[in-house]
Order: structure tokens, then sequence, then C-alpha cells
């Protein structure tokens, strides 16, 4: 029989309103300590910190651990239009304007939220104290040339409702998951698909938008991301798991890559071994270990 996953230090609930939509905020730590924002990747929920926070030092959880559902993930409200990347700057910034208005702020994402918190770090830098990105080093390159087809692809899909397909069990998602993730035990993620789902109208579904899988009409201008993080003041954590499968994934070369690096003028890097791109899922205490020892050194320097 298969072993349940139980958190070792479940997680807190709260709701507010950010931009006129309803979040779902997930809490761990010491209530009234120094708020560190976790923020998930595309199709995750902030579930997905979970296994990290149990693995945790004692020192990270004297941190007043928040980490949102982004719009139109977990159980946050979908948005009435589509989704845009500025989008989750915006409600970041809002997030921080109720959280903690008159401080700067620790940011640790994973994917997506990693880039979004190495941005939201360059436009707002009085904002950011401590930066910690998993796996957030942005997309591939992009082109002009590939605009109009970007822009023809997302038209149609426009003129086509999103459809939510019902998952067969939990089973099927805890699959998904292994699939994208073989390193992911069977145990997690089967807790992981259930924090991921819910059932609506008699059916099981996956807690995300389905229009978060339309293709993102504007290009990734990786330019416009460097010149946002050149202009980080906080001291900056990379993490990353196999770093040839990233740059495979990326088509850059190892001496390309380090551009992306040197944009930031405090950099710690590190490549974890034996980890993919979810590594607080295949390395959560290496991750939360390596985080607290950053935040250590940080706050003597």
């Amino acid at each position: 029989m298969q072993t349940q996953y139980r958190p070792v230090h479940p997680s807190r609930s709260d709701t507010l309103v950010i931009r006129g939509i309803e979040y779902r905020i997930r809490r761990w730590g010491r209530r009234g300590g120094r708020p560190l924002l976790l923020l998930h990747g595309w199709m995750d929920c902030a579930a997905t910190f979970q296994f990290m926070i149990d693995a945790a030092p004692a020192e990270l959880l004297e941190y007043d651990l928040i980490a949102p559902d982004w719009r139109g993930f977990g159980a946050s409200a979908w948005a009435a239009e589509g989704y845009y990347f500025p989008d989750y700057l915006a409600d970041l910034d809002a997030l921080l304007d109720q959280l903690a208005p008159e401080r700067p702020v620790d940011l640790l994402g994973h994917s997506m939220g990693g880039m979004v918190a190495s941005l939201y770090a360059g436009i707002r830098p009085e904002r950011v104290a401590r930066l910690v990105s998993l796996e957030g080093f942005g997309l591939p390159r992009t082109t002009p040339e590939q605009a109009p087809a970007r822009y023809l692809r997302w038209l149609d899909e426009c003129k086509t409702p999103p459809a939510e397909r019902p998952l067969r069990g939990l089973p099927e998602l805890a699959g998904r998951l292994r699939k994208f993730n073989p390193r992911l035990s069977e145990d997690k993620a089967a807790w992981l698909a259930a924090e991921l789902s819910a059932e609506v109208d008699g059916q099981l579904r996956q807690l995300a938008d389905p229009r978060h899988r339309w293709v993102n009409p504007v290009l990734y201008r990786l330019e416009e991301a460097m010149a946002c993080w050149r202009q980080v003041q906080a001291p900056v954590l990379w993490l990353a798991g196999d770093e040839a499968k990233l740059l495979g994934w990326m088509g850059e070369t190892p001496e390309q890559f380090a551009l992306r690096r040197d944009c930031f003028t405090s950099l710690c890097y590190e490549s974890l071994p034996d980890c993919g791109h979810n590594l607080h899922h295949d390395a959560p205490g290496r991750v939360a270990a390596s985080v607290s020892a950053f935040f250590e050194n940080a706050a003597r320097e």
C-alpha cells in the first residue's frame, strides 16, 4: 500500500482581494516574522513549496512565509480576460502594498515566479531586500520575425473557447506530475495532485484556467529582461538543476547563459546535481539549506 504524504508543517490559508481578484494565500512560519514571499510557477500553485517548508531548517521557519496562488491558478479566482505577464508584476506590487507596505521584503520564486520576482526586483529595487530564483532565468531568446505567426496563433485561440478536460481521477494527474518530474515520489505526487485539483460540477478538474495554455501574443524580449536585472540592488541567489538540460531548452551556450547571470551586481549561483526543473521537489532540504545560508550571509554583509 502506498504511504500517504502528510505535511510536517501544515499551511494556514488567508484570502485577499488583489486588483479586483480574490487571491488565496498560504502561510507557514511565524506570523509577524520577516516576510518571505514564495511565488510558484506556471500550471502550479502555492502548495508546491510544502516539501521545501517541511525540510527547512528552524531559522527559515522564523520567517512569515507567504505563498499566493497566482490569478487563475489554484484556489485564486480567474481573470475575466486573458493573462498577460505584466499582470503578475502588478499583482505582486499590490500584494506587497497590503502585506508589507513600509518595509522591503524577501522574494523567492520558482520558474515563472522567479521570472516575476527578478523583474520586479529591478523595477522596484527599493521594495526587495533579497532575491532567490529557482530556475527562473527567463525564456529562450526570440526574434521579431516570429511575431506574425505568434499573433496569428493567439487570434485563432481567442476564437475558440478553452476546453476543460475532466480528470479521470487523482492518479491521472499524479501520473502527469511524475511524467514531467520522474524524481517526484509517488506519495508526494498524490498529495500535490490533490492540492492541484478539485471537484467542479461533479467532475474532477485541475485548478488552473485553461486559458493559461494559450500562447502569449507578446514575444519574450530577453534584452528588456536583462535591462531590468541590471537595476536589481538586492543580493541574488540563483539555483539551477540540471544545467545541461536547462541550456538545451534555452538554446544557449554556457557563455551566453553567463551573460544573463552577469546582469546582477551581487549574485550567488549554484547548480544542484541530480535535480530537474522542480529542484524544490527533487532536493527540498538542499534548497531550503541554501536559501537559509544565503539569507544568513546576506544579513552579515
